[in-house]
């Protein structure tokens, strides 16, 4: 019986060795084969490469292949040049996020950045792509030799320096001394996965707010979710949303044209303001039904945006705003024209639904305990027809609205 090797398993990618034969001209003329590689075809290639190069060497190869593929939601082109890490790829600002935060500090005159905590270097590019100078630091030896290579490969050697230490110590070292600006993204995972915590990030938050304090401008990465409490006096909290998914919360300090809270919708670049403390109005539902961004309801900007619309909130305590007159250019939020408003109840939806050949239902909630795979397992839905079902609450009473996207999807705009 002809017994067939199990392929070896994949290099390390954490492996600072196997990372190093990947910079040699082997190493580099095997990710080039590997451009387009095919998980399909992978075991294929690999037995063929293994033919003429060191195993090792392979699996480190294809291993940084397949990283690439997967950065290149972030990076786009530049990700088939770069080198990468696992935690890299998922830790990494995506490029139009970092790119936008980068023209800001341009925009503020900002000459020189110290990126405390600089990962592979996405943020570190960013900024010497907007043409301010970076020292780099992190601690881990790997994750420096990345971003140097990184650098390399984008040809912004004359711009980053990346210098391997910890963050604090370089600050002690005087690495602020020839920096106007100051960008740090503390880990926010440890052992047992994310960190909420502000306080358990590492480093944490309080000790990026005491460095911030310490140079003109500066601008502190945390999650999505920091509580608007945790926030310092003096800083401008801004929630930054691309293509409609909220991707991070940046503390700017020095940045007086600002207004305290700001929600930034990327690619456009529309910004709205205010302070996060107001209430919007709220009353009966009307024609329409605007769902606002995730950055504006994370910034606590809903009062906000429900009066560029004209518009009130179904309910004090949920996130939805309807109004009469129709905007669905309005950036911060999404337009749905409302057909029905009902009381709860599945089964008078269902009989509804399936009178007009519904057969394609979306399904969003707020402030319902039905979650959107169990109304449809109990709807069923048959038909051509589509519709959109809120589930939701108006004036405290659990209620069904349903309606359409406006403009429908396919139309090409508002009619």
């Amino acid at each position: 019986m002809t017994r067939v090797a199990a392929p070896s398993p994949p290099a390390d990618p954490a492996d600072p060795i196997a990372f190093r034969a990947l910079l040699t001209g082997t190493g580099r003329d095997l990710l080039a084969q590997l451009r387009d590689l095919d998980p399909a075809d992978e075991l294929a290639v690999a037995t063929r490469l293994r033919r003429d190069h060191p195993p090792a060497l392979v699996s480190a190869a294809i291993g940084q292949a397949r990283l690439r593929q997967r950065a290149a939601a972030k990076f786009g082109a530049d990700a088939g040049r770069m080198f990468f890490t696992p935690d890299g790829v998922e830790q990494a600002t995506r490029a139009p996020v970092a790119a936008w935060r980068a023209a800001r500090f341009a925009a503020l005159g900002v000459r020189r950045v110290a990126d405390l905590g600089c990962g592979i270097g996405g943020d570190a590019i960013a900024l010497a792509r907007a043409g301010i100078s970076v020292v780099a630091v992190d601690r881990d030896p790997l994750t420096c030799a990345v971003a140097e290579a990184n650098v390399a490969a984008l040809g912004l050697a004359d711009l980053i320096e990346v210098r391997r230490g910890d963050v604090a110590e370089a600050l002690d070292g005087g690495v602020l001394a020839r920096c106007d600006g100051l960008f740090a993204d503390p880990a926010r995972r440890g052992g047992r996965g994310r960190v909420f915590d502000p306080e358990a990030y590492s480093p944490p938050l309080s000790w990026a707010v005491a460095a911030a304090r310490r140079v003109p401008f500066a601008a502190l990465k945390t999650a999505p979710g920091i509580p608007h409490e945790a926030v310092p006096p003096g800083a401008v909290a801004e929630w930054v949303s691309h293509r409609g998914e909220v991707k991070e919360a940046v503390l700017w300090f020095g940045h007086d044209g600002l207004p305290p809270r700001t929600a930034t919708l990327l690619p456009g670049g529309d910004v709205l303001g205010g302070d996060g403390t107001r209430q919007a109005p709220d009353g009966p539902p009307r024609r329409y039904l605007y769902e606002p961004d995730g950055a504006v309801i994370r910034a606590h900007l809903v009062a906000e945006a429900a009066e560029r619309l004209g518009g009130h909130l179904l309910d004090p305590s949920i996130a939805y705003i309807t109004a009469d007159g129709l905007r669905p250019e309005d950036p911060f939020t999404s337009a749905y024209e409302i057909t029905d408003v009902l009381p709860f109840n599945v089964k008078r939806l269902r009989a509804l639904l399936r009178e007009r050949g519904v057969g394609t239902v979306t399904v969003k909630k707020r402030g319902s305990a039905l979650t959107p795979e169990e109304l449809l397992r109990r709807l069923k839905p048959q038909g051509p027809g589509s519709a959109t079902v809120f589930l939701t609450k108006v004036a405290g009473d659990a209620t069904m609205l349903i309606g359409h996207p406006f403009p429908p999807p396919g139309s090409g705009g508002a009619a």
